[in-house]
C-alpha cells in the first residue's frame, strides 16, 4: 500500500505543478482557438450557421489563393537554405574554435538589432534613392525602387537568412559538442575519412538538433511579416504579400468569417506539419 500512496502524491504533485500552465494555455490558446473554430461556420452579424460556405469563400478568393503561394514559396526557399548554409557555418567553427568567439558574435548581432533598425537598413540599402540604386547609377545602369518590384520576395529572403542564421548557428554547434571524440577517434582508426565521419557518426547524432532546427525555422518564417509590414504597408508587391498581410487586411475590414476559416485551415496545416515532422524524427532515431 506504501508504494501506491507515494505514486498517487507524485502524481497530485505533478498535477498540481502543470496546474497553472493548463489553465493559462486553455484559458489563452485552447478556448480562443474553440471559438475561432465555432466563428468560421458562421456568418459575422447575424452568426448564422452557413456550414463550408465560409471555407468556399476563401479558397477560391485569389487574395488567399496568391499569399498562400508567397508563404509556401517562402517556407520552401527559406528553410533549407537556412538549415544547410547554418550547418555549414557551424561545422566550419567547431573545426576552428580558437577562432569561432568574434564570428559568433558577428551571426548573432541580427538577433540584437531592433526591427524599425531593420527597416532603416532596408530603406537605406533598397530604396529607389538608396545605396544599391546609386551604385548601379554609378556604374551606367538605371536604380528602381526594389521593394516594388520581383526582387522584393529575394530582399524579405535575404533578411529571414541574415536574421535567424546565428541562431540556427549556435543551435548546430551545440549539438556538435555533444558528440563524443572518442566517436570519431574509434572511425579514424578503422580508416575512416572526414565524409566518411560526417555521415555515420555527426549526421546521426544531430537529428535531434536538426528537428529542433526545423520546427523552429518554421515558425520564425512567420515572424518575418513586420519588417515587410514597416517597409511595404498593407499592401506590399506582389510577390511578398503573405498570408499576415491577409490577415492583417482582413481584420481592418471586420472580414471576421473569411478571417477565422482561414486561420483555422492555417493552424491545422501548421499541427500536422509539425506531427509529420515530429514522426518523422522518431522513426529516424
Amino acid at each position: 500500500m506504501k508504494p501506491k500512496k507515494r505514486r498517487t502524491r507524485r502524481g497530485a504533485s505533478w498535477l498540481l505543478f502543470l496546474l497553472p500552465s493548463l489553465c493559462g494555455v486553455t484559458v489563452f490558446v485552447l478556448l480562443p482557438f474553440t471559438d475561432v473554430v465555432r466563428r468560421s461556420f458562421s456568418e459575422t452579424m447575424s452568426r448564422t450557421f452557413v456550414g463550408l460556405r465560409n471555407y468556399q469563400t476563401i479558397f477560391s478568393n485569389k487574395a488567399f489563393q496568391q499569399a498562400s503561394f508567397n508563404t509556401i514559396r517562402f517556407v520552401l526557399v527559406c528553410m533549407p537554405a537556412l538549415i544547410l548554409l547554418s550547418l555549414l557555418i557551424a561545422l566550419i567553427l567547431h573545426g576552428q574554435p580558437e577562432r569561432s568567439g568574434i564570428f559568433k558574435t558577428t551571426f548573432l548581432l541580427p538577433m540584437a538589432v531592433p526591427v524599425a533598425s531593420v527597416v532603416l537598413i532596408w530603406q537605406a540599402f533598397f530604396h529607389q534613392n538608396g545605396l544599391l540604386s546609386a551604385f548601379l547609377v554609378s556604374v551606367g545602369a538605371s536604380g528602381q525602387d526594389w521593394m516594388k518590384t520581383g526582387w522584393a520576395f529575394w530582399v524579405l529572403v535575404f533578411s529571414y537568412l541574415w536574421k535567424n542564421l546565428g541562431y540556427d548557428m549556435i543551435l548546430w554547434l551545440a549539438g556538435l559538442a555533444g558528440i563524443s571524440p572518442s566517436l570519431y577517434e574509434a572511425a579514424q582508426v578503422d580508416g575512416a575519412g572526414r565524409f566518411r565521419c560526417f555521415v555515420s557518426i555527426t549526421l546521426p547524432n544531430l537529428l535531434p538538433t536538426l528537428y529542433t532546427i526545423t520546427v523552429l525555422s518554421f515558425l520564425n518564417s512567420f515572424k518575418v511579416f513586420r519588417e515587410a509590414y514597416l517597409v511595404a504597408g498593407d499592401y506590399p508587391h506582389s510577390s511578398m504579400y503573405m498570408l499576415q498581410h491577409l490577415f492583417n487586411n482582413w481584420f481592418a475590414d471586420l472580414d471576421m468569417d473569411k478571417l477565422c476559416a482561414a486561420a483555422v485551415v492555417v493552424g491545422l496545416t501548421i499541427f500536422f506539419l509539425i506531427l509529420l515532422l515530429r514522426r518523422a524524427w522518431e522513426k529516424e532515431s
